[in-house]
């Protein structure tokens, strides 16, 4: 027996839908910061360019990534647009069973949409990804250069894992739970 019991979200209530309302707003709000702080960065600076802001840790570098984390499948961009398109028709067609009703998963999921189509809109317009956050140790270590979107993604993966880890699953306390006669 839990001492807390987790709240579940009704289906097609007040309340579900304005959580889903915040999260969309959230995911949203996570799309059109990419998409500003991208048009921001190649209006001010050239491809390549970069500007130190807190030396030796961080700078503001513009680079193209046409490929996906880390450069993978780079000179592949069809491919990834195929696959975000799959992860978004995916989690639409199955939203309230991956959410289970738990309330920070359709924050999850959201976050994650809103940076699949960041980056989605970047492949269509400008053929590659534009990335700017550049994280180093002096010449070291350099960690792959990412954008908003890559934020949304990966704060929305972890939110969704940790969720699932602390969690009950539907499924699994429905299998334990005493059957009626």
């Amino acid at each position: 027996m839990s001492l807390w019991k987790p709240e579940v979200l009704e289906p097609k209530t007040r309340r579900e839908y304005r959580i889903f309302g915040w999260a969309a707003g959230l995911g949203i709000l996570a799309l059109a910061l990419d998409q500003l702080t991208k048009i921001i960065v190649m209006r001010r600076f050239t491809l390549g360019e970069s500007l130190p802001v807190g030396e030796p840790f961080f700078a503001l570098t513009y680079v193209r990534n046409e490929g996906a984390a880390w450069s993978i499948l780079s000179g592949h961009g069809w491919f990834l647009l195929l696959v975000a398109l799959v992860v978004v028709a995916g989690v639409a067609f199955f939203f309230r069973r991956l959410t289970e009703g738990y309330p920070e998963r359709y924050f999850a999921l959201l976050l994650i949409l809103g940076g699949v189509v960041g980056n989605s809109i970047d492949r269509l317009w400008h053929g590659a990804v534009v990335d700017f956050f550049d994280f180093h140790w002096y010449d070291r270590f350099r960690w792959p250069v990412f954008n908003v979107a890559d934020i949304a993604i990966c704060v929305g993966v972890g939110l969704f894992i940790l969720s699932t880890i602390l969690r009950p699953s539907k499924k699994t306390s429905e299998k334990d739970s005493p059957q009626e006669t």
